[in-house]
């Protein structure tokens, strides 16, 4: 709305972000200008405290992403830049990485506030780094990375049925905050990067695939449940035994990432579980005024109907997601049921009808449920060109191979890295 930005990091977040969405929608000028860019202005030699999770799947990946669909060296170089500097981070006591890393001076600790990092954090950096020793015949990132997974391993009395708690001290190398489960914001990727790193490596990696496993035998166990008669399947949260009929729209990138492992051989219910929590996410568009999910959505399950109440007024905002565009993508191309293109049609023309800005770009909203007066933000998310308009466009593209699921696995941020060959027999 104001025509202005914001900096984050000071990286060109948002232009790296959506470089790959750039190729692959072919706008070959404005690539090319981003390109330029990224050879003349990006320096990661700065005096900047970074996020690492953020860092590692927007920009580390974003760079790789380009590299494998351009060839172009300078991608490759750049990465293997920023991957070098954010090593840091890992150099903890229990060698669960820090949050934070300072990638000029070399330094990196967990948040102010706090010294446990996130779980969602710290397990959703591997696809990256496991490609950079791939490309690079350095192995030092895969190797943190996988004696990080396996000390998450370790920890198992804090796990539940393959469920992990949202948070995890990096001194101690502990779960902290037990007892609390979601599918939503600091947990989420945990679980998509069990599924996707096992595809990565070429099916071959069995405690990837069985903690995956495990973990939706606990999802199905604990967090599934039904609204009233209009029966819509939701994933609640789960507090010291307490089950909490709410919902994080992040959850959504679940009916996806269970139909990509159906996809990939495992159990057919998984498939039949993605399309019950499909529907249900396009109910959390459809239901609301402006055709927008809200950010959290709670479930009546007393009711008479499958209705979704929207309570809190601080969850009835819109960030402009992904998720659900993310999941319909997935869905469309292992079905080619054409509703899937549809309800991603309905949400990009509410996109349209409520989000964008005269003169260019799209805005978060506040409040979901009013049309008249959706309260813009003035703010978009890089994710909204990275991930949301790049599987809309993926979802309504005839090209099966296109990005084709059998070749490239997603990153958590929408950036597609090639599927190793697998090792001969």
């Amino acid at each position: 709305i104001s025509k202005s930005f914001s900096e984050w990091f000071g990286l060109g977040l948002t232009l790296i972000d959506s470089l790959d969405t750039m190729w692959i929608m072919g706008l070959k000028e404005e690539f090319a200008e981003a390109r330029s860019w990224v050879e003349k202005e990006l320096s990661f030699d700065k005096n900047v405290d970074v996020n690492l999770f953020e860092t590692t799947i927007r920009i580390l990946g974003g760079l790789l992403s380009c590299y494998h669909l351009t060839g172009d060296q300078l991608f490759l170089d750049k990465a293997k830049d920023l991957g070098s500097r954010m090593m840091p981070a890992f150099k903890t006591p229990s060698k669960i990485p820090f949050s934070d890393v300072n990638i000029g001076k070399g330094t990196a600790h967990p948040p102010r506030w706090t010294s446990d990092s996130t779980v969602a954090e710290v397990t959703s950096i591997q696809l990256e780094f496991r490609e950079l020793s791939h490309l690079t015949q350095d192995p030092q990132y895969q190797v943190w990375t996988a004696n990080h997974h396996r000390n998450i391993r370790k920890v198992l009395p804090g796990k539940y049925d393959g469920l992990v708690p949202m948070f995890i001290n990096t001194n101690s190398g502990q779960f902290s905050h037990k007892g609390v489960f979601t599918l939503g914001a600091r947990a989420d990727s945990y679980y998509e990067y069990l599924l996707k790193q096992w595809i990565q490596g070429g099916k071959t990696e069995d405690e990837l695939l069985e903690d995956y496993l495990q973990a939706v035998e606990g999802v199905k166990k604990h967090l599934v449940r039904q609204t009233g008669p209009g029966r819509l399947t939701f994933i609640g949260e789960l507090s010291q035994n307490r089950f909490n009929p709410k919902m994080d729209h992040l959850v959504c990138f679940l009916p996806g990432t269970l139909a990509l492992g159906a996809h990939s051989g495992l159990p057919p219910d998984h498939m039949d579980l993605a399309q019950q929590l499909m529907e249900t996410c396009h109910q959390m568009y459809r239901q609301m005024e402006t055709g927008l999910s809200p950010e959290i959505a709670h479930f009546n399950v007393q009711g008479s109907e499958a209705l979704i109440a929207v309570l809190q007024p601080a969850d009835r905002h819109n960030l402009l997601r992904p998720e659900t565009v993310e999941s319909l993508f997935y869905m469309y191309r292992f079905t080619k049921e054409a509703k899937y293109r549809d309800w991603g049609w309905d949400i990009l023309q509410s996109f349209n009808a409520f989000t964008k800005v005269p003169g260019g770009g799209y805005t978060s909203i506040s409040n979901v449920r009013d049309p008249a007066n959706p309260g813009p933000r003035d703010k978009m998310e890089s994710f909204f060109l990275g991930e949301t308009l790049k599987y809309l466009y993926l979802l309504f593209s005839d090209d099966e191979e296109l990005l084709s699921l059998d070749k490239y696995v997603f990153n958590t941020e929408a950036h597609p890295l090639p599927i190793w060959p697998s090792p001969p027999k």
